[in-house]
């Protein structure tokens, strides 16, 4: 299943790692390191230029999204209640 990010963007739902919401992920050190780090390495895609509240993490890539880290975890909920037919 697929994970719709914003944009034209949608990643495999098995390939993310985490999601943060960005806000917070620049008040530790840790994942602000994280960050520059795959930034220098070009390995960070930008969805909306203007706008990103929300950081993901896969196993090939990062990716900033305007879209709520919230309302990506109901997604991401909501898609695999659909794949184990929960519904």
């Amino acid at each position: 299943m697929f994970l719709h990010l914003g944009g034209d963007c949608m990643v495999k739902l098995k390939d993310v790692i985490a999601i943060l919401n960005a806000e917070n992920s620049v008040n530790v050190q840790s994942t602000v390191d994280f960050l520059n780090k795959a930034q220098t390495e070009k390995i960070i895609e930008r969805i909306d230029h203007d706008d990103c509240k929300s950081v993901i993490i896969t196993d090939k890539k990062i990716i900033y999204s305007p879209i709520s880290s919230q309302t990506l975890k109901k997604r991401a909920n909501f898609v695999n209640t659909i794949a184990h037919g929960d519904i």
